[in-house]
């Protein structure tokens, strides 16, 4: 599948992309290319090949989950303007 000028016009037209007419062939030349990868990739045989749910094997090295900072909850309300219960109170902003 290729796309020709008017389907790039067309779909600048819904995106509101306002396209010159050089930039709307660079375009059109560059999705062009990618249509020609994804047909490339569509071509290629994977009968009797397994889905992978994760190109690694599915191992995600983590970090451990380990408290690296402490509460200071008593530091940073000491700058609140104003406060109740350890919480920051702000003006009603809806009615």
């Amino acid at each position: 599948m290729s796309l020709t000028l008017s389907d790039v016009r067309r779909i600048a037209d819904l995106a509101r992309i306002d396209l010159s007419d050089e930039k709307a062939s660079e375009l059109m030349s560059q999705l062009n290319d990618i249509l020609g990868m994804v047909e490339q990739i569509q071509s290629i045989n994977t009968e009797g090949i397994e889905p992978m749910p994760h190109p690694f094997g599915g191992a995600q090295r983590l970090r451990p989950d380990d408290v690296t900072e402490h509460n200071r909850r008593e530091e940073n309300m000491k700058n609140a303007p104003d406060e109740m219960d350890g919480l920051f109170l702000v003006p009603k902003v809806i009615e």
